[in-house]
């Protein structure tokens, strides 16, 4: 039974990798902060299978704490400040999760495994590619980050390459594009329109307000891009790669495809505010996956149509329950 060490696995993606890792016999361990406010709603399902350690990306100690309760074969590093638009207003913050935080664990990895047996992931994302440099995208583009959390992407992700040129460990970035599930937060932009448009259609609000229309993203489901991540560390030698879908949109049509799936026409419904324009946005960001295609042998298997269905039918169901819990809770 392999062992492995997940940090972020109450967020999106780790909640979808533990189920992975799970189904494959892992003995999954967390990393959970201390905190007064219960965030665990995504791994609720699985709770009683995992094993949740205390720690922090910010805190060494405990970094080395985890690693000796664990004893993992692998470490997946998911934990960040993840929210480009929070990076502007919080960008030492951010430098010091997502970026320091990478060479925290990494160094904690050093120290404590000797026989260089843990193989260490780290979440790159296409934000660092930012003021892109070629279109599309692949694992040997030039990096141009347009936001704090793109910089300090950048940052985790040199380190990684450092730490496994110089100490010989076998440590490797998965270079993901925008990825997406009903398990997304609402503060990320799909989210907040499928959740918009869920609402408008029951009648619990009346227009959704967004930013850019035109700004667009290679999108593609959570699920699918945690199975490349999985792989990334079953290869002999370890190596960077871009996962992406190799298509791109615009928040438009999503806005579409969302508004569409509910039987309501966008236009009567989503107002532009200036709020949610960012001081510096990225160009056209559509990743090249056939690195991971040829090597790995991964696959998208959710497009973006049926992506965007998914959420928004899930966002449906979540909101009928909580008016069906409100209505019984009044009698």
């Amino acid at each position: 039974m392999k062992t492995a060490l997940i940090t972020g696995i109450t967020g999106q993606d780790g909640s979808y990798l533990a189920e992975l890792l799970l189904e494959k016999g892992y003995r999954v361990f967390g990393l959970v902060r201390r905190s007064s406010t219960v965030t665990f709603e995504r791994i609720d399902h699985i709770q009683d299978r995992l094993e949740l350690v205390s720690g922090d990306l910010s805190d060494q100690n405990s970094l080395f704490y985890a690693l000796e309760a664990s004893q993992p074969d692998e470490v997946y590093n998911l934990a960040a400040q993840s929210f480009v638009q929070t990076s502007w207003t919080q960008p030492v913050l951010t430098g010091d999760v997502t970026g320091l935080g990478v060479t925290r664990m990494l160094e904690a990895i050093r120290i404590f495994d000797r026989e260089r047996r843990i193989r260490f992931y780290q979440a790159s994302s296409s934000e660092m590619f930012g003021k892109v440099q070629a279109v599309p995208q692949d694992e040997d583009t030039s990096f141009y980050p347009r936001s704090p959390y793109g910089v300090a992407k950048v940052y985790g992700h040199w380190a990684t390459v450092n730490y496994r040129e110089s100490y010989g460990m076998y440590a490797v970035s998965g270079i993901l594009f925008n990825h997406e599930s009903p398990r997304r937060g609402l503060e990320f932009v799909t989210r907040k329109v499928t959740d918009g448009a869920a609402r408008i259609s029951l009648g619990l609000s009346r227009e959704l307000r967004l930013g850019n229309l035109d700004a667009q993203r290679d999108w593609g489901f959570a699920g699918d891009y945690v199975r490349a991540m999985h792989l990334m560390l079953q290869q002999d030698e370890p190596d960077d790669y871009v996962v992406a879908t190799g298509e791109t949109h615009t928040v438009q049509k999503l806005v579409e495809l969302a508004f569409s799936a509910v039987g309501l026409d966008w236009r009567e419904h989503v107002k532009l505010d200036e709020r949610f324009m960012r001081p510096a946005e990225v160009d056209l960001l559509v990743g090249d996956p056939g690195k991971a295609k040829r090597k790995l042998g991964w696959e998208p298997e959710v497009n973006f149509e049926s992506l965007v269905t998914m959420m928004v039918e899930a966002d449906l169901e979540r909101l009928r329950g909580n008016r069906r819990s409100a209505v019984s809770s009044a009698v």
